[in-house]
């Protein structure tokens, strides 16, 4: 690709508009990720026998819940961007390359 062609690119509205709406978007999933996780590691060290208490009858205790969650959301925000690619991403993508003429 030559530099003409990515200064087209760059310039063209669809192109800029790909580029805000993914970079708002993984800065948004990015900030979720790190408020759940620094706040499971706040938890660890300010308030530790919130999480040594038991859940249930059983002997796993609410840290151990809490952690699996911590992964489990990761999962679900990667899933939620995945979604977005696919989609959204791919609509806007496909426009630009119309616009284009690929």
């Amino acid at each position: 690709m030559s530099d003409i062609e990515t200064a087209r690119i760059a310039q063209n509205p669809r192109f800029k508009e790909l580029v805000h709406e993914r970079t708002r978007f993984g800065w948004t999933l990015t900030i979720a990720m790190l408020l759940v996780y620094f706040g499971f590691i706040g938890l660890i060290a300010f308030d530790k026998s919130l999480l040594a208490m038991k859940v249930g009858s059983a002997t796993t205790s609410l840290g151990l819940v809490l952690g699996v969650a911590v992964i489990v959301f990761a999962f679900i925000l990667t899933g939620i961007y995945v979604q977005r690619a696919n989609g959204r991403f791919d609509e806007l993508t496909a426009a630009l390359k119309r616009d284009l003429g690929r």
